[in-house]
């Protein structure tokens, strides 16, 4: 969501560059792992990278499909989702990810259950649009979806917008050509918009 909408612009103006994009649901200590340089949420960068913004705010939606709704009530707050079968989201660390909602200042994370725990965020999309389960995605994921009646959303106002994704490199290290390259085709992009 971050990178596709940037990169092919970035390689019609660098045509002699190319660019790697591995996806990783985990955090990954880029500088270790050998990467230039990564996207993550603001919150979770540490404090000795150089972030710069990404893409549009972030939000996020809790869907199913409207057969799911046929056997199982809406829930109208986040602790309904407890005794509702949700989809689960496994990162590569073992961790099971726990829903986050927001709304009036109040900050709630909810650990829900269900019959499926996937690895992948688009594979829970998948799984809500066959009546699987209720699933915690970005909004963009499944905005189409929901305009065209295959997704029904809920708990939209425990949902707000929060900053998204940014860019982050080392503040310590030389910066590759490509990287800069990149990086201030990134910020013009940003300040375009």
């Amino acid at each position: 969501m971050a990178l596709l909408p940037i990169v092919p612009r970035f390689l019609e103006h660098y045509p002699e560059i190319t660019v790697e994009i591995v996806v990783e649901n985990d955090l990954v200590d880029m500088v270790s792992e050998g990467f230039d340089a990564g996207i993550r949420f603001g919150e979770v960068i540490a404090q000795d990278m150089i972030a710069i913004p990404i893409g549009p705010r972030q939000r996020s939606a809790i869907v199913a499909a409207p057969a799911f709704f046929e056997r199982y009530p809406k829930p109208t707050v986040p602790e309904h989702l407890k005794s509702l079968p949700c989809l689960g989201l496994r990162f590569a660390s073992g961790r099971l990810y726990a829903w986050e909602f927001e709304r009036g200042g109040v900050e709630l994370s909810v650990e829900v259950s269900g019959p499926l725990i996937v690895g992948d965020q688009d594979m829970m999309v998948d799984a809500a649009l066959l009546g699987t389960g209720l699933a915690y995605a970005f909004e963009e994921q499944v905005e189409a979806h929901i305009r065209e009646g295959r997704l029904v959303r809920v708990l939209e106002d425990w949902c707000p917008y929060y900053g998204g994704f940014y860019l982050y490199y080392p503040s310590r290290r030389q910066m590759p050509a490509a990287l800069r390259a990149f990086v201030d085709f990134v910020r013009t992009s940003n300040t375009v918009k």
